[in-house]
């Protein structure tokens, strides 16, 4: 049998555990926004109508195919090409081209990011491990131009973030949205969470500004896992919609 992703990976060990994921799905959640490609995602109505299922099932296509084997993997892959090709017959146009790179970018990015904030500090093999799989996620699904290592991504990154990101009138609507959808408490945290997570760029086109809610509570929170209730604590504060999807992330680690 043959992984997509080896058994033992850093990859998987990032994306094994809900607690990471959800941070991804925060700092998505504020880039998304920002995109200049957002249009795309609200041509369907989904985006507005159900934003956090919508970039659930993003971050959850992802982790699947982090821990499909390979054939299923790829099935997956050229899935997610075909509907994106649906959208795009349904609008006579094509989504650009760094629209899907953006995605990947993202994935990578916040992948590192929330393992580092929550657990320890990647080495340079290990973040090139996790490249090389959303790199071979992009030539799955044949998107073209993507950088060829970790260095030529690190600069092409920094490139889409000052070209790729603007603050519009669905940044606004989106993070309405977010705040319908979550509550205020829950949409408090959340913008907390950005703060610490999301690069200069975004955190400025958005205002975050800089908090220190996840300073105080994240080294608690720390803490409450290895006495054994930091999931009872997590839990508590997921939507009662989404909180059977985020308890399961946690349930297949290889």
């Amino acid at each position: 049998m043959k992984w997509f992703v080896k058994e033992g990976s850093i990859v998987r060990e990032i994306w094994g555990k809900a607690d990471t994921i959800l941070f991804i799905f925060a700092g998505a959640s504020a880039e998304f926004a920002l995109n200049k490609s957002v249009d795309w995602l609200y041509f369907t109505g989904r985006l507005p109508a159900d934003p956090l299922g919508r970039l659930f099932s993003t971050v959850g296509y992802a982790r699947q195919i982090v821990f499909s084997e390979y054939d299923d993997a790829m099935r997956a892959i050229r899935q997610i090409a075909a509907i994106h090709q649906g959208v795009e017959r349904s609008r006579n146009a094509r989504i650009p081209d760094s629209a899907y790179r953006d995605v990947l970018f993202m994935l990578i990015d916040y992948s590192i990011r929330s393992f580092e904030l929550l657990e320890r500090e990647l080495t340079l093999a290990e973040k090139e491990e996790l490249f090389n799989v959303f790199y071979t996620v992009g030539e799955g699904m044949g998107v073209p131009g993507l950088p060829v290592n970790l260095h030529a991504w690190e600069r092409m990154r920094a490139e889409h973030l000052q070209e790729n990101l603007v603050k519009s009138h669905f940044t606004i609507d989106l993070y309405k949205q977010y705040r319908k959808h979550l509550g205020w408490y829950r949409y408090h945290l959340l913008r907390n969470v950005q703060m610490q997570l999301v690069p200069e760029r975004v955190n400025a086109l958005l205002g975050l500004g800089q908090g220190w809610l996840v300073d105080l509570l994240l080294p608690i929170y720390k803490f409450s896992r290895q006495l054994g209730v930091g999931t009872f604590l997590r839990n508590i504060l997921l939507p009662e919609n989404y909180k059977t999807q985020v308890i399961d992330l946690d349930m297949a680690v290889h």
